[in-house]
C-alpha cells in the first residue's frame, strides 16, 4: 500500500505492458475488443480481492472461495503469459509452471466450493408428539 501511489506503483508499470500483450492476443484469436480502463483499477482490484477474500476463505466463507476464484482467472492469464514464448525458452518454463500451480489453486478453490454447495443445510427437526400414558 505504501508503493500504490497515484499512478498504481510498481506492481502497474509491471503489469501494463503484460495487459497490453493480453489485450492483443485475445482480440487477434477471439475477435473481442477488451475495454480500455487504467491499468491501477485493476492492481486494486486485485489485491482487494486477494484481501477480502482470503479473509473471508479462512472463516469458511464461499463468497470469498468466490473472490479468490474470480482473482485467479483475471490475473492469472496476464500475469504468466507464457503463451507468448517459444517452448525452447527459459521463460516459457518458468511461466508455464506458475501458470499450472495457479490452475491447481483454482480447481481446488472450485472443489471447496463444490463440496461447500453439496452439505445440506441444518434444518430444525420436527419433534414427534410423545405419547401420553395413563
Amino acid at each position: 500500500f505504501n508503493e500504490f501511489g497515484v499512478d498504481g506503483g510498481p506492481a502497474a508499470k509491471a503489469l501494463k505492458p503484460k495487459f497490453n500483450v493480453f489485450s492483443k492476443t485475445v482480440t487477434a484469436h477471439a475477435g473481442v475488443e477488451v475495454p480500455e480502463f487504467d491499468i491501477k483499477v485493476l492492481v486494486a482490484a486485485a489485491v482487494a480481492f486477494k484481501g477480502v477474500g482470503g479473509i473471508l476463505f479462512i472463516f469458511g466463507s464461499t463468497i470469498g472461495a468466490y473472490l479468490l476464484a474470480l482473482q485467479q482467472v483475471i490475473v492469472t492469464p496476464i500475469l504468466y503469459d507464457f503463451y507468448n514464448y517459444d517452448t525452447e525458452k527459459k521463460e516459457f518454463g518458468l511461466l508455464f509452471s506458475k501458470f499450472s500451480q495457479n490452475l491447481a489453486l483454482l480447481g481446488a478453490l472450485l472443489f471447496f466450493i463444490g463440496m461447500k454447495n453439496s452439505i445440506p443445510r441444518r434444518q430444525l427437526k420436527k419433534k414427534a408428539p410423545k405419547t401420553k400414558t395413563v
